[in-house]
Formats: structure tokens, C-alpha cells, sequence
């Protein structure tokens, strides 16, 4: 039997973090991780080809701070990307810090409206980003504990920077933070790629569409950080192996290929874990990275009363993402793209109305035959080049399942939708992978393959995330939290989940 003070069940980027900084506490860490590569869904591949994540949106300074990684680290490096949207006719449009343009370089006539409405969800993500990173407000503190004080201050200091922003503009953060995306951006810019882009990043990962109610709280979340978009040095198995780095440099043991069937109670109180090559590891505190339904397959059901129990079952998490990697036969140059924007991020979204209906399919359990696409061109180690895209809207629940032949026919798809602005990319393309959100479920343990392991909606958010009553991390007997992408604030390779997960377990030692 080993000894730790913390285990953390989970070793993708949130349970990475959350063993970092206990182990940088001091604590006596191990973190377990059933396959044999940590980083989960930011590091998973297939056969050598690109990794599910393919770019960087939303990783924390403070985590990075947190957990001992320097923001200038060669990894970190990777230059920020421009997004381009793919136009049929050829006249492809640039979005960059400073502006909006056509690809050949003149000044878009919407840049203005862009800038002045992307700044504008700018401040807000900026003032949300407050409360990313804590826990939600509420739960049982006293106000003149430590945590209780630490908690209003920050919603006081909330509050401030609302009404720093004038009575008019507060009003218009109040309307937008609960609106859907359609409504918003189409209050400002008339419908068309520019426009449509905006509503692309609203959705991605999600099993919404643009008219869904909240949908701008899911852009503001992604502009949070200022709404840079970089590619890290090496790909996302560099970043997530220079995770891996600072876990080990805080001392915490790691065990790959080891999979935690129990989470042992003594008296409705974390004692340990079995695993599924027979060993017993005691410990008094776990966190896991897992989804709450799978944490509570772990410790049995009996300890948690009728009602938190449907709670688990009902959190929604319905993966509509696939990846579908398209090997290309060399590295020439994409048709139709100029040089200068080969690497740049390319989505194919012509309009909020084409978002909305690539979504209809989806709410059918069909795949949309018009999907949103978001796509780079990339090396991988081995030399060979890609287009690495993801594919929205591909429901987990497909009607029929993800055969072979629906694998294919996403694949055409694909490929087909891409052709519409970069003709003759079939004939560059050698070989096709296809990852469907029930295989990264499979691999990756995260429900309906969903990137935040719950779905990012009014319902699900702040102090109802996961689920009412459990938004603040523990979970159940005393000792057990969590730590995943199912709980405040969400996913997308930002490391907040694990980092705030980690400050909770240790604000709960006597």
C-alpha cells in the first residue's frame, strides 16, 4: 500500500494543474492517468496524426504562474495566428488584432463594426474573467473567514468594473452575457462571412446554434483572454509534455497505463484508491479530472441521496465535434490560398444563417452535410503534412452509430465543404483520418466526447455547474472533489477547473 496526502484521478490539463499546485503546496502528489500519454484531450492522436486540439485559445497566465511554467517559454512561444475566412469567389477575409481585411489586402468595409463589437465582448470576457477564476460565488463560507472575505472583494471588485462602465454600457452587458449570438452580432454587422465567423466561435464543441439562448456568454468566454489564438512550438503534445515537466519538477509521482476502478471510503470519507492492477493506495483527498456520472460510478451510488443521483444523470454533454485529419500528398501550397495565410487558422462559415442551419441536422441525431469547419495546415514529428480540421456539427448520438461508412461519408463531406473555397483539394489529399465524438469518449472518458465535459449553457454555468449544489468542487464524502471540465468554468485547454479545484482541497485541510 502507497501513501500520498492528494491523488488526482485524470491526467489530461485540468488534473496536470490541479497536482502541480498541490505538489508546489507541498503536498505528496500522484497523479493517475489510464492511457499511456498525459494531457488527455488536448494530446490525443491517432496512428501520428494531428492531436484533437490544434490550437491555443484560453490557457491561463495565473495557472501558467501557478504551476511554475514561464510565459515566455520557447513552447509558449508559437507566433498568434490570423483567422481567415473561406470565401467561394475566391476573396478570402482576414481577421487580425487590427482589423478586418480582404486577403489581398484592402481594408474590409465591416473592420470598424467588427473591432468596436469584438472589443467590446473584450471587456466583458475580461470582467467574467473574475469569476473564472475562483470558485462560483456562493456556498457556506463566513463572510469574515478568509475565503468568505477573498470572495466578496472579488465580487465587489465585479461590481466596480461594472459600473465603471457607465449606466448604458452595463445595461448593454446585462442584454448581451444572456442573449444568443444570432441576435447580437447581427445587431451590428449585416449578415455575411464577417458576421458568420463570429458565430462559429460561439458554437464550437457545443451542441447549440447560434439562435440557442447564452451563445454570446460562449464568444465572451472564448474572448476572456483577449481572444489571441497562437499554435505552441512543437504542436499541443509540446505544451501538455511541458505540463507533464512541471508536475514532475513539483515532485509529484505520475502512473500512466493505470486505471482507478474504487475510490475507497472509510465512514463516508476518502481513505483511497484500488486500481485495476490490484494495488491500494491510500490517500485522503482525491480530485478527479473525470466527469461527475464516472466519479460516482467510483465510489457507488449508496452514498449519495435520490436526488444528486439524477442530478449526475441528467448533466448534459452531447458531443457534436468530430476531427477529421486530411494527410496531404506534399507541402505545396493549399489551392486557392495565398502563401501568406498557409498557416493561418481557416474556418468555412459564410453566415450566421449557414451556422444555424449546419445545426438543424444535429438536432436529429444527422450529420450536418454542411458543416462549420475550423482547419490548419500543420507538420507532424515525422514530417508529413496536414490539414487538421474540426468538424461541427457530428452528434455522438448519430442515428445508425459511426460506422465505417458514416466515418467515410464525413470524410467526403469534409473535404467537399472545403473544395467550395479551395478547389482541387481532393486531388492534394492522401490519406483521411476520422475521430468521432463516441471515440474520444472511448478514449478519453470525456461524455459524448463533449470538450467541456458538460454542455456550456445557462443552466450549466457558474453556480450551477456541474449541477445545483455542486459548483464548488467537493463532492459527496469528505475528501472527494473535482476537478474536470464539467465544473466552473469549463474546458478549452484554460486550466482553471484544475486550478481552482486545488485551492478548494486545500482551503478544506483543518
Amino acid at each position: 500500500m502507497s501513501q500520498f496526502d492528494a491523488i488526482i484521478i485524470g491526467g489530461g490539463v485540468n488534473g496536470l494543474i490541479a497536482g502541480t499546485l498541490l505538489g508546489r503546496r507541498g503536498k505528496n502528489v500522484c497523479i493517475i492517468e489510464k492511457s499511456n500519454r498525459f494531457g488527455g484531450m488536448a494530446s490525443y492522436s491517432v496512428d501520428g496524426g494531428p492531436t484533437l486540439a490544434h490550437s491555443l485559445y484560453n490557457l491561463s497566465p495565473r495557472v501558467l504562474s501557478d504551476i511554475g511554467i514561464d510565459p515566455q517559454h520557447p513552447v509558449l512561444s508559437g507566433k498568434p495566428v490570423s483567422t481567415v475566412s473561406l470565401s467561394e469567389d475566391g476573396r478570402h477575409i482576414v481577421f487580425k488584432n487590427e482589423g478586418v481585411f480582404w486577403s489581398e489586402g484592402a481594408k474590409h468595409p465591416e473592420s470598424d463594426a467588427w473591432t468596436d463589437l469584438t472589443q467590446q465582448l473584450i471587456t466583458y470576457g475580461g470582467l467574467l474573467r473574475q469569476l473564472a477564476e475562483a470558485p462560483p460565488p456562493g456556498g457556506q463560507k463566513a463572510i469574515l473567514s478568509r475565503g468568505g472575505l477573498n470572495e466578496f472583494l472579488r465580487l465587489a471588485k465585479l461590481g466596480i468594473g461594472l459600473k465603471k462602465l457607465g449606466k448604458p454600457e452595463m445595461r448593454r452587458f446585462l442584454q448581451v452575457v444572456l442573449s444568443n449570438v444570432h441576435d447580437i452580432v447581427l445587431d451590428d454587422l449585416p449578415e455575411g462571412s464577417v458576421a458568420g465567423m463570429l458565430a462559429a466561435d460561439a458554437i464550437w464543441g457545443s451542441a447549440t446554434g447560434p439562435r440557442s439562448p447564452g451563445t454570446v456568454f460562449n464568444l465572451i468566454y472564448r474572448l476572456g483572454h483577449g481572444g489571441n489564438i497562437t499554435q505552441p512550438a512543437g504542436g499541443m503534445s509540446a505544451l501538455t509534455d511541458l505540463m507533464v515537466e512541471a508536475a514532475q519538477k513539483a515532485g509529484c509521482v505520475l502512473m500512466p497505463e493505470t486505471e482507478v476502478f474504487r475510490i475507497l471510503l472509510d465512514d463516508d470519507t476518502v481513505s483511497g484508491v484500488a486500481t485495476n492492477d490490484g494495488r491500494t493506495i491510500s490517500t485522503p483527498i482525491v480530485l478527479s479530472n473525470l466527469a461527475p456520472k464516472l466519479t460516482s460510478l467510483m465510489t457507488g451510488h449508496s452514498i449519495f441521496d435520490i436526488e444528486t443521483t439524477r442530478q449526475f444523470r441528467n448533466i448534459r454533454a452531447r458531443g457534436t465535434a468530430a476531427k477529421v485529419n486530411l494527410r496531404l500528398k506534399d507541402s505545396s501550397p493549399l489551392p486557392g490560398l495565398p502563401d501568406e495565410l498557409a498557416d493561418e487558422r481557416l474556418i468555412y462559415a459564410p453566415s450566421v444563417g449557414y451556422v444555424e442551419a449546419a445545426f438543424n441536422p444535429a438536432k436529429y441525431r444527422q450529420m450536418s452535410k454542411a458543416p462549420v469547419i475550423e482547419a490548419f495546415k500543420m507538420q507532424t514529428a515525422d514530417g508529413a503534412s496536414w490539414l487538421s480540421t474540426i468538424v461541427q456539427y457530428a452528434p455522438s448520438d448519430l442515428e445508425g452509430g459511426w460506422t465505417e461508412t458514416a466515418k467515410e461519408q464525413l470524410a467526403e463531406i469534409t473535404v467537399e465543404t472545403l473544395s467550395r473555397a479551395l478547389p482541387g483539394l481532393g486531388d492534394q489529399i492522401a490519406g483521411k483520418q476520422v475521430i468521432t465524438p463516441d471515440q474520444i469518449e472511448s478514449a478519453t472518458g470525456a461524455p459524448g466526447g463533449h470538450w467541456h465535459h458538460a454542455e456550456m449553457s445557462l443552466d450549466q454555468l457558474l453556480t450551477l455547474r456541474p449541477a445545483n449544489g455542486m459548483s464548488r468542487y467537493s463532492m459527496g464524502p469528505k475528501g472527494l472533489f473535482q476537478c474536470g471540465a464539467a465544473t466552473h468554468p469549463g474546458g478549452d485547454v484554460m486550466g482553471l477547473a484544475g486550478r481552482n479545484a486545488a485551492l478548494a482541497a486545500l482551503e478544506a485541510q483543518p
